[in-house]
């Protein structure tokens, strides 16, 4: 049995880097992702480079459902990578939510030029599992991602800004307990935002993180 698993994993291997067409390459790929096992990480990390959207998107969900494995292998990739590769590399990383793609998540929301990168990597730092971090790492981590979220709520691009205030959120609830005064500068950030943002979009969700975190126990969205 587990050799024919085995291989069957490299036929979908080989199918990914024998396909000579855009829609055989997104089927391989769709497929190779839903198996769901480590082996496949580094194809799916080379399918995150090629000229077609949704063969990455297949593969940047293949990569999420693999979590924690294909972080390292995410991050040792990343230097070499084509500007593309990257991006999608950006939100592989911040569907998977492990500290360890932190800063590249805190470079990608503040400086990357592409608006849905910045979106991703901004959504990113709202999932980010911080119980994986140890109690010092974890406060700076948290204070890099306070610092840059605050940044990024000013962001020209709309979408961007509401997945600050999203993020504020989950991190307010995240800090309430160990760091009650980044909780309480959050809210003062959320009801600056609620005055001055020009989107009535924004403002709404503001209001209803506002509200959120006025509750007794809130929860945190991921």
């Amino acid at each position: 049995m587990f050799q024919a698993i085995v291989i069957d994993i490299q036929t979908l291997i080989l199918a990914v880097d024998q396909a000579d067409s855009s829609t055989r390459l997104l089927e391989a790929v769709q497929n190779l992702a839903s198996v769901g096992t480590a082996d496949a990480i580094p194809t799916l990390i080379t399918a995150l480079g090629y000229n077609n959207p949704g063969a990455a998107v297949a593969a940047v969900d293949g990569l999420i459902r693999l979590g924690d494995a294909a972080v390292v292998p995410l991050l040792e990739q990343l230097d070499g990578y084509n500007y593309g590769a990257r991006a999608w590399a950006v939100r592989a990383l911040a569907g998977i939510g492990d500290p360890r793609g932190l800063d590249i998540l805190l470079s990608a929301a503040k400086n990357d030029f592409a608006m849905s990168v910045r979106r991703a990597a901004t959504r990113g730092l709202g999932t980010i599992d911080w119980e994986k971090l140890d109690s010092n790492p974890k406060q700076s981590a948290q204070s890099q991602a306070l610092e840059a979220l605050l940044q990024v709520s000013h962001d020209h691009e709309w979408v961007v800004r509401y997945a600050a205030v999203l993020s504020l959120q989950s991190l307010a609830i995240a800090v309430a307990k160990t760091r009650p005064d980044w909780f309480a500068q959050i809210q003062s950030h959320l009801n600056h935002l609620a005055q001055t943002d020009e989107s009535l979009t924004i403002r709404a969700r503001v209001q209803f993180a506002q509200q959120k975190l006025q509750e007794p126990s809130p929860i945190s969205i991921r």
